[in-house]
């Protein structure tokens, strides 16, 4: 599905609707609410660094005083955030409709663990995210029109879902681990469309990367800085792949999109394909159990528990993960 050069002047008014934005405080989630905020939306930014977020808080503010934008706190990294960020949205909103997740981490050189014991770019894109989206689902399911967008890239092509060494403490190397990121981002939005057609619901997922874009995932590695100044998009026009799957008329559940052009780094969004693994239904039901066992979230349950019940807690990546698959 192509809609000619789409840009954010396009995107339907969203008086009275509900955002959340992962990662909102800088590049193409910045932009993401910046446009959500301009169409009339009430937009969450939700970052990590409160003092990042502020300075970007400030900044759409200044820019449109009669904007409806606040910042909560959350950390992907660490499980117990996540819950605190959700427990606080929820005292404040009863709809959500769209959730935007946007924040990652890249090409981090050096092996890190997330709080909970996770491999920091596979706990951060994925897991967080998984356990975000779970958290929320109750309120995205009652209501109206809610669509969950999950940002991918196009090295998803590149990961290979290694169960044996999915926190990569066999072995870490960092474009494998954020390319294996990318993936089950985009493995998470097509079984998680597939989970709400066999529960009957409307709320739709749908996915989007945003090609060659300047951000600060970039800042581990000096090429590709290098690279991004000879070819890459502003962030502004970054993220319309990620507003056209998230507002545009006509996009369905399962969606992907990216740019058009240079080989799906630049250009504005059309619908793309993505790769055979990434539709993989063995593959995405297996990293959705690991995922639920590894963060305590389950889906469709976790929509009928108290806010204050939480009895399943996460466990240990080797309590979870065995077997030496390799899929590919």
């Amino acid at each position: 599905m192509k809609d000619g050069n789409w840009t954010a002047d396009k995107m339907p008014e969203m008086n009275g609707k509900v955002a959340i934005v992962t990662g909102a405080n800088s590049g193409i989630g910045y932009e993401t609410a910046r446009a959500l905020a301009a169409r009339g939306a009430q937009v969450v930014i939700a970052c990590r660094n409160a003092e990042k977020g502020a300075t970007a808080l400030q900044k759409i503010r200044v820019e449109q005083p009669n904007s409806l934008i606040e910042l909560m706190q959350l950390d992907l990294a660490d499980l117990s955030s996540i819950r605190r960020f959700v427990d606080e949205f929820l005292g404040r909103y009863d709809q959500l409709h769209l959730l935007i997740n946007n924040a990652g981490v890249m090409a981090i050189p050096e092996y890190q663990k997330t709080v909970d014991g996770f491999e920091m770019q596979f706990g951060t894109n994925h897991l967080g995210h998984f356990a975000l989206t779970g958290l929320l689902l109750e309120t995205l399911i009652r209501t109206a029109d809610a669509c969950v967008v999950t940002l991918s890239s196009i090295v998803h092509r590149f990961g290979r879902m290694d169960f044996d060494n999915l926190n990569a403490e066999k072995s870490y190397n960092p474009r494998r681990s954020y390319n294996v990121s990318k993936l089950a981002n985009l493995l998470f939005t097509y079984e998680l469309q597939r989970r709400f057609e066999e529960a009957g619901v409307e709320t739709i997922s749908t996915a989007s990367h945003p090609g060659w874009t300047v951000t600060n995932l970039q800042q581990h590695s000096s090429l590709l800085q290098f690279l991004s100044r000879l070819v890459a998009m502003r962030p502004e026009k970054g993220a319309l792949p990620t507003l056209y799957a998230a507002t545009a008329p006509g996009v369905k559940g399962g969606d992907y999109y990216g740019p058009s052009g240079l080989a799906g780094m630049r250009g504005y969004p059309k619908q793309v394909a993505s790769s055979e693994l990434s539709h993989n239904q063995v593959v995405a039901e297996r990293l959705w159990n690991v995922s639920e066992e590894l963060t305590g979230v389950r889906y469709f349950e976790e929509a009928n528990k108290s806010e204050t019940d939480h009895e399943d807690d996460p466990v240990r990546v080797t309590d979870i993960l065995s077997g030496n698959e390799v899929v590919h």
